[in-house]
């Protein structure tokens, strides 16, 4: 079993009960995602006043940044009940036949990961989408026959981290498609400070927030991993309250850097380049030298890194920056700019 990573921003054990609590319940509460909120919010008015369930809606984007949330919020603003099931748990059609026909009239769906539903049960969720109907075959061989059942309408909430993974038929279904974005600094920093009031936390500072936000790496959902980490160390080491002192020190028990790099991340930007000069290293490579699975990293540990400016990806394989190199505390090759140059002439 590979171990919890404290940056990772999927779902974690400890994350469950803490969601939970957090959980903002209407728009209002909700922080960020300004553009999303402001689009959504008119969408719910409307239907509200035609007295129709809300078009069918999906959210992408990396993980942790509110897409359960976000479709509770739905259900709630719409007065409806939710039921959430996620793609891998919807084995055969049967089960999303059973889901359905157990929905109350205006109800909500969500299905998490719903780019990860078999070809066959998304066969089922066609019709239901569109006509509100599921089609049953009965009998089996030459006497095989369809009918047609009504299902109540509904509003499906469809949550994925991979976009490009969903087939064209289904994308083309939904009527809203939002993609949520990275938070900002400030606004991380807003919804620890607002997690802080309820968790009860004896005290914070603004700078304190900051620290946490600025090392969160964008994503509320370890902002508030974060927090409960400095809340523990401002206790039994402080009086209670979170400083930047406190956050700082709290964090860095946990390896966590100033930019939000953890021991992995760091040994990933050192085994390229103490061993391989700063590259160009092949991915295959990397995995092999690090002990990491090459899927891992290209899709969980390099796109961070990529957002921090400390890793391209070029047609001979990955190479460090100069921004890598200062924040690794390495002196870059005198080469390295005329190989950056070269990368980007062959991208």
């Amino acid at each position: 079993m590979e171990e919890e990573r404290f940056v990772d921003a999927g779902m974690q054990s400890d994350d469950i009960s803490l969601e939970n609590s957090l959980r903002p319940h209407n728009l209002k509460e909700y922080i960020g995602q300004d553009t999303v909120k402001e689009s959504l919010s008119l969408s719910i008015e409307a239907a509200l006043k035609r007295h129709e369930p809300l078009d069918h809606m999906l959210l992408y984007g990396p993980p942790g940044l509110g897409k359960t949330t976000l479709s509770a919020i739905v259900a709630s603003e719409m007065g409806q009940n939710i039921r959430v099931t996620s793609g891998p748990a919807i084995e055969r059609p049967g089960d999303l036949a059973s889901i359905l026909a157990n929905l109350n009239e205006g109800d909500v769906l969500f299905i998490d990961e719903i780019h990860r539903l078999s070809r066959s049960v998304e066969e089922v969720l066609y019709p239901a989408m569109e006509d509100f109907a599921i089609d049953i075959m009965l009998g089996k061989g030459p006497t095989a026959r369809s009918i047609r059942v009504a299902v109540p309408h509904f509003t499906l909430v469809g949550a994925t981290t991979r976009f490009g993974q969903l087939s064209a038929p289904l994308r083309d279904r939904f009527g809203m498609i939002y993609r949520l974005e990275l938070y900002t600094p400030d606004q991380l920093a807003a919804i620890v400070t607002r997690s802080a009031n309820i968790l009860k936390v004896k005290g914070t500072t603004p700078d304190g927030m900051m620290e946490i936000a600025k090392r969160s790496r964008g994503t509320p959902r370890v902002a508030n991993r974060m927090l409960k980490r400095a809340r523990d160390y401002a206790e039994v080491r402080g009086d209670g309250t979170i400083t930047r002192d406190a956050a700082n020190a709290a964090l860095k028990m946990e390896g966590v850097d100033d930019l939000g790099l953890d021991k992995t991340d760091r040994n990933m930007l050192l085994t390229m380049i103490d061993k391989f000069g700063g590259g160009p290293v092949g991915l295959d490579t990397l995995a092999a030298t690090t002990g990491e699975d090459a899927g891992t990293i290209e899709a969980v540990y390099e796109p961070f890194l990529m957002q921090l400016g400390f890793l391209m990806r070029t047609p001979r394989g990955r190479i460090c920056t100069l921004a890598a190199y200062q924040h690794m505390g390495r002196i870059p090759p005198v080469s390295l700019q005329g190989q950056m140059q070269m990368s980007m002439d062959e991208v």
